[in-house]
């Protein structure tokens, strides 16, 4: 890319495969004001989440603008591995896509190959969109390597049973554990601190490890994620801007009204 253009140009991709730690947080409330603050907060990137967010496609393309201008880049979690879907989100200008509910290495296959243009991927290749400055600098189109970062999630049996085969796809740069669904698969649902889980994520981390890939793992608070970081974890989110701003809010009420909370939890 341009010295001119704000694109990160696999920047993210590159500090995770020489090893880095970073942390960010999703975003789905569908607000470039939301994800702005996040990016302003200090995240190393941000997720767009399609999947369970309140937004649709319409929400990335001032959201990318606005993280973009702090620096940040955006990870976007589509609704599916469809061709269609992986490639109108990069062609908006995300930095890398995750994609949900893979169960299989020939599903995750096909998947990465919508993250590359040809001859290495199919991707579609077009230039009147921002992943190409509008035309005006068609560099990515001709990369000697894949630019964008590729994201498989492990939430499912099935994905833990064949995490080591994923591992090992090219293209594949974070095993993302989704916590709430593995948790949910495992019989143990909400208990993150379970054998059963723990025991999983240990899978997780060691296929990443064999095959030089970095893991990834969603936290519902700071304590959680250092914990995480702990334990191997290099591309961590902390909760989400909803969660996060709910969890700010009821705890800055209950400082503000101590004695009416504690004359409601006695009565």
């Amino acid at each position: 890319m341009s010295n001119n253009s704000p694109l990160d140009a696999g920047t993210l991709r590159r500090r995770l495969a020489n090893g880095d730690t970073t942390v960010g947080t999703f975003v789905g409330m569908a607000s470039s004001t939301a994800a702005e603050v996040c990016a302003a907060a200090g995240s190393d990137w941000i997720l767009l989440d399609l999947e369970h967010g309140a937004g649709s496609e319409d929400a990335l393309r001032d959201s990318i603008l606005a993280a973009v201008a702090y620096g940040v880049p955006t990870v976007v979690r589509v609704e599916s591995g469809e061709r269609i879907r992986i490639g109108r989100v990069l062609d908006q200008g995300a930095a890398g896509v995750m994609v949900p509910r893979l169960d299989k290495p020939d599903q995750v296959v096909d998947a990465i190959t919508h993250l590359a243009y040809p001859p290495r991927g199919d991707r579609g290749v077009a230039t009147y969109n921002r992943s190409c400055r509008w035309g005006m600098d068609r560099s990515v189109l001709l990369a000697e390597e894949q630019t964008s970062l590729g994201v498989i999630q492990i939430e499912t049996l099935a994905a833990l049973d064949a995490v080591d085969e994923i591992a090992a796809q090219d293209g594949v740069d974070v095993l993302f554990v989704g916590p709430l669904d593995l948790s949910f698969a495992l019989g143990v649902p909400l208990q993150f601190d379970s054998p059963v889980f723990t025991t999983a994520l240990g899978r997780v981390l060691e296929a990443a490890h064999r095959h030089g890939k970095t893991a990834g793992i969603l936290a519902a608070n700071a304590a959680l994620a250092g914990g995480y970081v702990e334990l191997g974890f290099r591309f961590v989110a902390v909760g989400s801007d909803s969660t996060l701003l709910a969890a700010a809010l009821t705890d800055a009420f209950a400082t503000a009204r101590p004695e009416q909370d504690q004359k409601r939890t006695s009565s």
